[in-house]
């Protein structure tokens, strides 16, 4: 099969399209020909700073048709639409993955959206209704709101009742985001997010702070309200130094999420599936900014890590 593998970590030139054996099956697996990638954050991580051994296939997140199952597989069949998630190998014409960790795609989900939803969505509602704990009424900010989680945190802190603080950069943005469902937009690049956010709310800040940059959480702390919850998921940003003097003082909440060792969890699993529902329904949107073919998987990395993209950047094989 053909697939996106690196050799050595580095810039996304260090991505090369080149023949690689196909996946074994497990017992416990399902073997997907792969017909949407998403590219995650987690994948530029990875291919930036992991060592892997040679023609290591990154890639978190794809989705396709199951064109063999395991032994052991008793709820997936061949000829199935899944989505699914996995630490590795969505890069690829080819993916074996734990059935557990796959889910049905409704008829009417579009398979781009359907690559992109389990770890944007899915992450997003474990940070603001599981674990952030949103009631309707209450204020959120949400960083990096033009990411894929951001975007999915925005629609549903909006559903949830609350008042939604949104920070991307560029003015450009705000309609789209507003759209989705932001009360608020702050442009970062030419206003003071902590002072807006205490502006807007009146000097007593955000209720709810969702991070998933890393190096913005000194600003999500400083924006916090008394009593307030931050929920911190991945590093995108690099750099996780904080001063946790004042939220000591302040009687905050610090919430740390990391999604890879949850999706198997039954009740994190069954969410991913109601997301995929609402999706069908035209609940929720999964932005997809653009997509290109696998063997340019260079070039997308380098989209996806340097143009800012607006929502999901996904791969065909």
């Amino acid at each position: 099969m053909k697939a996106a593998v690196y050799d050595n970590p580095g810039l996304p030139t260090v991505l090369r399209y080149a023949d690689v054996p196909d996946p074994v099956c497990g017992p416990g697996d399902v073997l997907i020909a792969v017909e949407a990638i998403s590219i995650e954050g987690g994948d530029l991580v990875n291919r930036r700073s992991t060592p892997q051994r040679p023609s290591w296939i990154v890639g978190y997140a794809a989705a396709g048709t199951i064109v063999a199952i395991g032994e052991n597989v008793r709820d997936r069949t061949v000829g199935q639409k899944v989505t699914a998630f996995d630490m590795q190998g969505s890069h690829a014409e080819l993916w074996a993955v734990p059935a557990s960790r796959t889910w049905l795609m409704p008829n009417d989900v579009d398979l781009a959206q359907a690559a992109a939803l389990p770890i944007s969505f899915g992450t997003a509602r474990h940070c603001v209704i599981t674990k952030g704990r949103l009631n309707e009424g209450e204020t959120v900010l949400i960083q990096a709101a033009a990411g894929g989680v951001g975007l999915a945190a925005i629609q549903l802190a909006r559903q949830a009742g609350a008042t939604v603080i949104a920070v991307a950069g560029g003015r450009e943005r705000q309609t789209r985001l507003t759209e989705l469902g932001a009360t608020h937009v702050i442009d970062r690049f030419e206003q003071d997010v902590v002072g807006e956010v205490r502006r807007l709310t009146d000097g007593k800040g955000a209720v709810l702070v969702i991070d998933p940059v890393g190096s913005t959480l000194q600003s999500s702390l400083s924006s916090l309200a008394v009593e307030g919850r931050l929920v911190f998921v991945g590093n995108a940003g690099g750099g996780l130094d904080v001063d946790l003097w004042s939220p000591l003082q302040n009687n905050q909440t610090l919430h740390g999420v990391f999604m890879g060792s949850l999706f198997e969890r039954r009740a994190v699993h069954r969410t991913v599936d109601e997301l995929l529902e609402a999706v069908a329904e035209r609940r929720l949107d999964v932005v997809i900014d653009k997509a290109f073919p696998l063997r340019d998987a260079s070039k997308a990395h380098e989209y996806a890590e340097t143009a800012k993209p607006l929502g999901r950047v996904v791969m065909t094989p």
